[in-house]
């Protein structure tokens, strides 16, 4: 950084936006301690950078190095990871927010990690086919067809989570 004036503003922006960028990390990759070195080395990579982004927060960016990153880190290590494994039957009543989580992690651990990447960034954080598409690198056809055969991948192996899902909505 070159004067206190970026870091003060780095700082800031930082700050704010730490919290939303751990929560797609760890949806990205459902690992808490995975998804808190995959944000700080996010955030080194936007503060070496911080100059470009003055007039301009680098939001996208660091949702693109994120994803690039944990795909960068998913395809040294995809052999050491299990792929997780959903009951055949899951009986939903009654279950508290913990479990609620859990149940939710294993359906996202179905995914793969493009697919994954997919629905949290259009889902989660809510951004546009383009902006996904952006941010990923990729075509938003791409983004279109990753969604769908998540979604899909996700009926099929986990009826049960649509149901989990309108519970939660109307709570």
């Amino acid at each position: 950084m070159s004067s206190s004036a970026d870091e003060v503003a780095f700082t800031a922006w930082a700050r704010a936006r730490q919290p939303a960028l751990l929560r797609s990390a760890y949806l990205l990759t459902l690992d808490h301690a995975r998804a808190e070195d995959l944000v700080q080395e996010v955030l080194v990579k936007v503060a070496r950078r911080w100059a470009r982004f003055r007039d301009d927060p680098p939001d996208a960016y660091a949702r693109t190095i994120l994803v690039h990153d944990n795909v960068s880190w998913w395809r040294k290590h995809r052999r050491e990871r299990p792929i997780g494994v959903l009951p055949e039957l899951v009986d939903t009543g009654g279950i508290d927010r913990s479990e609620r989580a859990m149940l939710l992690h294993q359906a996202l651990g179905t995914l793969t990690a493009k697919q994954r990447a997919v629905l949290v960034l259009r889902y989660y954080d809510d951004l546009t086919e383009a902006q996904t598409a952006d941010a990923l690198g990729v075509g938003v056809g791409t983004v279109k067809s990753q969604a769908h055969a998540a979604l899909h991948r996700l009926r099929a192996e986990a009826p049960w989570l649509a149901e989990l899902i309108s519970e939660e909505a109307s709570r």
